[in-house]
């Protein structure tokens, strides 16, 4: 099965979080905050969404930075996914 995101939403699949501190500490699951950086995994065709003209400027195997609160998680085939909308991108990570 296939995710196919429509106007100006994006399928992003989480990165994973890292499970040690820079100074070495390992944390348990619980402890780890969820990252806020994901791989673009599908892409909507753009077009114009609430009167407005968008063109979308991701494309998929971007890395990108979103919003913490944003979106919808989805569980398809075992896999996480999470939809946003475009505008819910903050960053491209180069």
């Amino acid at each position: 099965m296939k995710l196919v995101p429509l106007g100006d939403r994006v399928v992003l699949k989480q990165l994973e979080a890292e499970e040690t501190t820079k100074s070495g500490i390992v944390l348990p699951g619980q402890a780890q905050e969820k990252p806020q950086q994901a791989e673009v995994i599908a892409v909507g065709p753009g077009g114009v969404v609430e009167g407005k003209e968008v063109k979308m400027e991701v494309a998929v195997g971007n890395k990108v930075i979103y919003s913490k609160y944003a979106g919808t998680e989805v569980k398809l085939d075992g896999e996480e996914y999470i939809i946003v909308k475009q505008s819910d991108i903050l960053a491209i990570v180069e």
